[in-house]
């Protein structure tokens, strides 16, 4: 049976996983990490289209049937190139920008991202196609993807980090901040801790899913089966993967 495809630099995209699983708990999954090569962020466009083709050429020898780049910098550097590319659903990440907008009334919106996100024209063009220039900030959350590929969530140094690069923001003025990288939901309830009551975080992990849900056959199916996992980096991944998704599945009880 055909699978899911989904693809990440490390392990930001299995927030994304996390969500399809809820949504379409009956689909079979497959999951590739190039952890070997992260972060993404940091590196030139040229290397991470080259670093995205060759993984998106083996999950196409997998037998795959659509495959989620469960990755916001890999998505603006390189989803137009592989659209042109394979003939099969692609599905990209995009910030739930349109969303924080529409219900931000007269207040700004934060867009938290990786560096190379905030580079690229894809985000940028998203904000203008809103007329959203003046409503909308930005700002760099880097080294929260280094923290996630560590498992590190309780580190003191993760508030110290967030309550440096959030220091000098007037929260009064703004209404939510956007997770546009697939590895800050993981720091959901640390960032939740240092803001005030009114401020929404909100990711773009449900449109995504939704959006799959609407380009695949959906599965006859009539249970979960067992995800595969990938690794660029450990030969046995299933065990490394599986603590994060128990972080995700405590959070979601919370």
């Amino acid at each position: 049976m055909k699978k899911i495809a989904f693809f990440d630099s490390g392990i930001g995209g299995l927030t994304v996983l996390h969500k399809a699983l809820q949504i379409m708990p009956n689909e079979p999954y497959l999951y590739f990490s190039d952890a070997q090569n992260a972060p993404y962020g940091t590196k030139s466009s040229k290397d991470i289209k080259k670093l995205v083709f060759d993984a998106v050429d083996f999950l196409i020898q997998q037998d795959i049937k659509a495959l989620v780049l469960a990755c916001n910098t890999a998505t603006s550097v390189a989803i137009k190139d592989l659209r042109q590319q394979y003939n099969l659903p692609i599905i990209g990440m995009e910030p739930a920008v349109k969303p924080a907008v529409e219900s931000a009334k007269d207040k700004k919106i934060l867009v938290c991202a990786t560096d190379k996100t905030l580079a690229e024209n894809k985000l940028k063009l998203l904000i203008e196609n809103l007329n959203a220039t003046t409503k909308v900030e930005q700002l760099s959350l880097q080294e929260l993807v280094l923290f996630a590929e560590k498992f590190q969530f309780d580190d003191p140094k993760i508030e110290r980090y967030l309550k440096e690069v959030f220091s000098g923001i007037q929260w009064n003025d703004y209404d939510s901040i956007v997770l546009g990288c697939t590895h800050f939901p993981y720091f959901t309830p640390n960032i939740r801790r240092l803001l005030p009551p009114h401020i929404r975080i909100l990711d773009g992990h449900t449109g995504t899913v939704k959006h799959l849900q609407a380009r695949i056959v959906p599965s006859t199916q009539t249970s979960p089966s067992p995800i595969q996992y990938f690794c660029s980096k450990k030969a046995s991944a299933a065990k490394h993967f599986e603590k994060y998704f128990a972080m995700l599945n405590q959070q979601v009880s919370l």
